[in-house]
């Protein structure tokens, strides 16, 4: 059984999140990607691995997702992302820690070098959806599409057996969180690990990401016939060793 935490972050929010707690140690923090929870596979395999290797671990679920408090629609990249930042100070302290991101958690992750540059010291994403919600999203958009977006706030779109109701603020918070152009130097490990067949996201994101990294020790690992979750068992493996590496 998964021991869920709550953590109150304002008067009104209730954050979930998952912990190991080792004091003066490496972290892992893990973030989920967009519309996601933490019932998955991912955020307990790592755990399970923080565990077995005596490390911290944080994994923070956004308002509006899974059961953190919150409505999705009132959400957006700002307010996860700053969930994500008082959820670490809160857990990982000044602790060093490894970031790992799930699609758009890999965005929320990028979103955290501008205030941990000191502490993070490894990158890990998996299917890395930075700046998705123009790039991808609102770029596939029809101008019916966008016209009812815009005029009534939010469309409900429908996309892989799953209704997503997108909202116009949501789209405009992500072009105030444009990240693609903003160079890290920072000299740590960062992999990055994207399936051939992903047909959510491209690996040109993932590519994009490495290209922000000058004197990181970088890493692109593409995932013959890999979709877009990349988390079988076998894929575990690997991905779990491509952390071993890092670490």
């Amino acid at each position: 059984m998964t021991n869920f935490k709550y953590y109150k972050i304002s008067k009104t929010k209730k954050i979930r999140y998952l912990s190991n707690n080792f004091r003066n140690n490496l972290y892992i923090v893990f973030l989920h990607g967009f519309m996601s929870d933490l019932e998955g596979e991912k955020p307990k395999a790592f755990l399970k691995y923080a565990k077995k290797n005596k490390l911290g671990f944080l994994a923070v679920e956004y308002s509006g997702h899974g059961k953190s408090s919150g409505e999705f629609t009132k959400g957006n990249i700002s307010n996860w992302t700053n969930e994500t930042k008082i959820m670490i100070e809160k857990i990982v302290k000044k602790n060093n820690f490894i970031l790992i991101g799930s699609s758009m958690g890999s965005w929320i992750s990028l979103n955290q070098f501008k205030y941990f540059e000191k502490q993070i010291k490894g990158f890990l994403g998996i299917g890395s959806a930075p700046e998705f919600l123009e790039k991808i999203m609102w770029k596939k958009f029809t101008k019916k599409m966008k016209k009812e977006t815009i005029k009534k706030g939010i469309y409900n779109l429908k996309h892989g057996g799953y209704e997503y109701p997108i909202t116009y603020q949501l789209i405009k918070d992500g072009r105030k969180n444009k990240i693609l152009h903003k160079k890290i130097n920072l000299k740590i490990p960062v992999t990055m690990l994207h399936g051939s067949r992903d047909d959510t996201v491209p690996v040109i994101f993932s590519k994009k990401i490495l290209r922000l990294f000058v004197e990181a020790k970088k890493k692109l690992i593409v995932i013959k016939n890999g979709d877009h979750s990349l988390f079988n068992k076998k894929l575990q493996k690997k991905i779990i060793n491509e952390l071993d590496q890092i670490i």
